[in-house]
């Protein structure tokens, strides 16, 4: 059996902990979960609101994508957490399902929760595979 490869990516934001942006086995690739934090910017101010939140996460979770050689069309399980489940729900889903082809959504799962790391309305992670 294989060895993982574990991926970080230069144009990806920095991560908050200590991880990589992805590890990858056997065309299976797990990306860790993303904040709405800005590449090359780790001090600036998170977007507002749970929309922009969600953009940047899709964004960033696109950068580590194309970074190992995929994009927002291989992910075939997501996986969210959002800390206002309630309020946010209903707006976090629009602006998630416009990042994918009709038809083509990936398996999903939403959790809410009490808190996210560097105060973040809502984080992602994805599960991926090579064609």
């Amino acid at each position: 059996m294989p060895l993982p490869t574990f991926h970080m990516i230069d144009a990806a934001p920095q991560p908050v902990a200590t991880f990589s942006h992805a590890s990858e086995i056997d065309g299976w690739v797990f990306l860790t979960g993303q904040m709405p934090t800005w590449p090359g910017e780790p001090e600036r101010a998170l977007p507002e609101g749970i929309q922009a939140q969600t953009r940047r996460v899709m964004d960033n979770l696109a950068i580590v994508l194309e970074g190992v050689g995929l994009g927002l069309e291989n992910v075939i399980q997501a996986r969210v957490y959002i800390t206002h489940f309630e309020r946010d729900y209903a707006a976090m889903n629009q602006t998630y399902q416009s990042y994918f082809e009709e038809g083509r959504l990936p398996a999903r799962t939403c959790v809410g929760v009490t808190a996210l790391a560097v105060g973040a309305l809502v984080e992602i992670d994805v599960i991926a595979r090579r064609p």
